[in-house]
């Protein structure tokens, strides 16, 4: 007799949200957003959803991923049994799932198995892993895209508003123009949030070679940057090193990193002060822990990347957890238009859900909506 937590069914789909607006980053431009969404069944009839952002397109490829190669591996087995699942999943698709979408397969399974678990606990998921904080974590508005039209003036403005919130921390897209014109917009961020707030800086792997980070940097360094986000290609470590060695902001990287080995990497080469591990991308939650615990004897913090309805709880659950990034609408993280409840703000911190779970759940009308294919 099966017990109630063995898995029933694994389904999958993909889904496309466009922008309202054409939005870009340093070195690319994004219309719309494809996300892969999972859900797993136990004989109970109690459900686990994961998600992940698939790229701007193709997003497909993760859903295919979950139907093709996981779902079999796991229909039958005890969902509580994560470690074990995991590691299955990870051998499986040893060949194709190292990193990259596959991986971002593995991800959004682990997650809602984990979702699932302290469902059926009854517990939220902050609290099912462990807990830290007790009602609220520090969290970070982010924004700060290029937009056509788009002036210092308004950047300013639009980062202000933030503070307005009761965000202590604010962040902004640079890379895309000449120095001159980055300088503007940083001069123009900084002046409208006055000196005492923090002022993040995300290059989206904007630079290729050290002497132009450094030129660029030169031009950032006297607006107090908290941190400089992603200034190379994820691949090269030793430019991230090198950037570090030579620059009093702290680099920070790793939100499209996978696997715990890489991170390690990182770590030991001195490339990241500041880890933003994405458990949508890295290997689940299960990973992310991995990943948190041996950055902790290092000691550095977690900023993790976006999907702060998710991360809320994995911040929330450790001591190295820093900051949750957090998008004050959705024009840009256009996923929170397809969940049925938002997380709430308090004087800039984001209120741990007193929820089961992740404490959402898909809005299945928004999900039929955008939908590129069928739950299978």
């Amino acid at each position: 007799m099966a017990k109630p937590s063995t898995i029933r069914s694994v389904d999958a789909r993909t889904i496309r949200v466009p922008l309202d607006a054409p939005t870009s980053f340093s070195t690319r431009q994004v219309h719309h957003r494809d996300y892969a969404v999972t859900r797993v069944t136990t004989d109970d009839g109690v459900s686990g959803i994961g998600f992940c952002y698939g790229g701007s397109d193709a997003g497909a490829l993760v859903t295919r991923g979950v139907r093709d190669l996981f779902a079999p591996l796991l229909i039958g087995e005890d969902a509580t049994r994560v470690e074990g699942l995991w590691d299955k999943m990870y051998s499986t698709g040893l060949l194709q799932a190292r990193a990259g979408s596959l991986m971002r397969s593995i991800s959004i399974l682990d997650i809602a198995l984990w979702d699932r678990n302290a469902r059926a606990a009854g517990m939220p998921l902050h609290r099912y892993l462990g807990g830290y904080h007790e009602e609220s974590v520090p969290a970070y508005a982010s924004g700060g895209y290029y937009l056509e039209g788009k002036s210092p003036q308004s950047l300013g403005d639009e980062l202000a508003s933030y503070v307005a919130l009761g965000f202590k921390a604010v962040k902004m897209k640079v890379g895309r123009l000449d120095p001159k014109g980055e300088e503007e917009r940083i001069k123009a961020a900084r002046e409208a949030i006055g000196p005492d707030i923090l002022l993040m800086l995300d290059a989206n792997n904007a630079w290729r070679d050290l002497p132009t980070a450094l030129r660029f940097m030169d031009r950032y360094e006297p607006y107090d940057p908290y941190w400089i986000e992603e200034p190379f290609s994820p691949d090269d470590i030793i430019n991230h090193a090198r950037l570090a060695q030579n620059t009093r902001v702290p680099v920070a990287t790793g939100e499209i990193e996978a696997g715990r080995w890489r991170f390690k990497e990182l770590l030991d080469q001195g490339a990241a002060a500041i880890l933003q591990t994405d458990a949508a991308v890295c290997g689940g939650i299960s990973e992310y822990r991995r990943i948190g615990a041996t950055a902790a004897s290092y000691g550095v913090t977690l900023c993790p990347h976006w999907f702060h309805d998710l991360h809320i709880h994995l911040v929330g659950s450790a001591p190295n957890g820093q900051f949750v990034e957090f998008f004050p609408d959705d024009q840009v993280l256009n996923f929170r238009r397809l969940i049925d409840r938002q997380l709430v703000t308090k004087d800039g911190r984001l209120v741990l859900p007193a929820e089961p779970g992740l404490g959402f759940d898909f809005d299945e009308k928004a999900l039929d909506a955008f939908a590129l294919d069928e739950w299978a």
